[in-house]
């Protein structure tokens, strides 16, 4: 997609008058990594290589780098490093293609990019950004001779501060194609649907307002790909999505922005909201800056007019408000299951039994620490209780009610890695939900202007046609299905590790994780 007609397919979504009754086929998405490289000529690089005036052109660094770092293009009179990015740094040193000593001149010095003191915050760190991207462009864990340090972030608590505690030796030998990484979504045993997904975890919400609509179908195309799923977020349910009807959940939040019976009968699960983790308390909102007339219209509200979502609904305030809330959708579409996303209060494992008893199939535990730069800090930094506790307490209280094994326990708020995935699973989740770590793989550097309508820099968290523009469809989708085919073989190495055969013998398995606050021996431990 590109120039004009990405443009123009951005102000296009319009509400059809009869969405239900249109068939469209499903499409199939291959699952396939392919080379997907970063949008820029010069991404952004943990080491560069400096070029002094003794450079005397001849050559001798293009010709020992196996790496194409170094590019003399015919009829210039200098050399340039326009590929810093796969220069793997000082591990360099210890091959016989250094640079930095074989150039004759000693012309060249190389030094961490300055600009990495600026990118990223504690837990977005530069490393992990960059991992992010180099699985998004490979669809490979980084080498370790990259240097990143990207399994957890600098926080200094929470999940950074968890470590598997890993075997010796895996006490059984297995294959990659033994480890079964799928999960069920639907446990219920009520008639409904058997959802399976093949890996444990689905994207997020992020709804056509707060991302382009190139980004929510990207999303969506990965999804059909790795046989999951993708969330609609609030804004409503755009037409382009009819083929991936089947990989997408619809949400249904306290604004009700967009809900359609419509809609609703298009898809296999429907999500309530009552709360995001990031902003528990204060509701959703989109500013009049991001409400273009394509949004204004999926929406069915006023051009340039800010959105606010209340808290929470004005129709639910006990557990049978919340069922009859379920009983509608349930009768409105016969084959979808429901989920119920809430945040993390301190009594969280009430709401989670509650939730059950009304007849969710999903219970999803948004904490603390998620969301786009659009939330604000200081709501997500002192208000929901941090994912890594929720989950525990959760889990335990369905376990010692009976019914763990009736519900499917998902998690999210500020998982950003495979290693994050697993922690959670082992923490007591069935899986996750992931949203920032997507936008990551679409080049999202963290700026946290994702609340401005032309505040993105690279085209991603915006509604703005030009903007948007710079997002390929094609190219989106082949990066979220790269970062995905990495992350499974990150998370199938910890399975192997372990001698598990399955993602849910992980589930509930705190005596596998340390804390080290806790233990001074963590030396084998990662």
């Amino acid at each position: 997609m590109e120039g004009s007609l990405a443009k123009e397919s951005v102000l296009k979504e319009i509400l059809p008058e009869n969405t239900a009754k249109t068939l469209v086929p499903q499409v199939e998405i291959a699952r396939e990594v392919k080379p997907a490289p970063s949008r820029y000529r010069n991404e952004i690089a943990k080491y560069i290589i400096r070029r002094d005036s003794n450079c005397k052109l001849c050559g001798k660094c293009a010709e020992v780098c196996p790496h194409g770092v170094h590019v003399l293009k015919p009829g210039y009179k200098l050399f340039s490093a326009p590929h810093l990015n796969v220069c793997i740094g000082p591990s360099c040193q210890k091959t016989d293609h250094y640079c930095i000593d074989l150039c004759p001149n000693k012309a060249l010095k190389m030094v961490e990019n300055p600009m990495l003191k600026a990118m990223g915050d504690f837990r977005w760190t530069p490393d992990m950004l960059m991992a992010t991207w180099k699985m998004a462009e490979t669809g490979e864990p980084p080498s370790p001779e990259y240097g990143y340090d990207y399994e957890t972030g600098a926080s200094g608590g929470g999940l950074d501060r968890l470590r598997f505690k890993f075997p010796e030796k895996p006490p059984v030998d297995l294959r990659d194609d033994e480890i079964d990484t799928s999960i069920v979504l639907n446990r219920r045993d009520d008639g409904r649907p058997q959802i399976k997904i093949d890996v444990p975890w689905y994207g997020g919400g992020m709804s056509f307002g707060s991302v382009s609509n190139v980004v929510q179908l990207s999303k969506a195309r990965a999804a059909v790909a790795f046989n999951t799923f993708t969330c609609t977020g609030e804004g409503g349910y755009m037409e382009r999505m009819k083929p991936y009807d089947d990989h997408v959940i619809t949400q249904i939040a306290t604004g009700l922005f967009g809900v359609r019976e419509e809609t609703i009968q298009r898809v296999r699960i429907v999500e309530f909201k009552y709360a995001q983790g990031a902003k528990p308390g204060l509701g959703g909102h989109l500013l009049a800056d991001k409400v273009t007339p394509a949004v204004a219209r999926m929406r069915e509200t006023v051009l340039g007019i800010s959105l606010f979502s209340p808290f929470p609904f004005h129709s639910v305030y006990s557990i049978e408000d919340h069922q009859k809330h379920m009983d509608w959708i349930k009768h409105v579409n016969r084959r979808t299951l429901i989920s119920t996303k809430v945040s993390t209060p301190n009594d969280v494992d009430m709401v989670a039994v509650g939730s059950y008893s009304a007849g969710t199939h999903i219970v999803h535990l948004d904490g603390g620490y998620g969301g786009t730069g659009a939330a604000p800090d200081i709501a997500k930094k002192n208000i929901a209780m941090p994912i890594e506790y929720g989950i525990v307490k959760v889990h335990r209280f369905l376990t010692d009610e009976g019914i763990r094994d009736k519900v499917t326990l998902i998690a999210s708020g500020g998982l950003r890695t495979a290693h994050d995935i697993a922690k959670a699973i082992a923490l007591g989740a069935d899986g996750v939900v992931v949203g920032t770590s997507e936008l990551v793989a679409l080049g999202c550097i963290r700026c946290s202007r994702c609340e401005s309508g032309r505040g993105c820099p690279r085209g991603i968290a915006t509604t703005d046609a030009e903007l948007a523009a710079d997002v390929d469809l094609d190219w989106g989708t082949q990066r979220i299905i790269n970062m995905y085919s990495a992350w499974r073989k990150e998370l199938v190495g910890i399975l192997k590790r372990f001698g598990m055969r399955s993602v849910s013998e992980l589930r509930g398995r705190t005596d596998l994780l340390m804390h080290l606050d806790y233990t001074n021996d963590v030396e084998t431990h990662t």
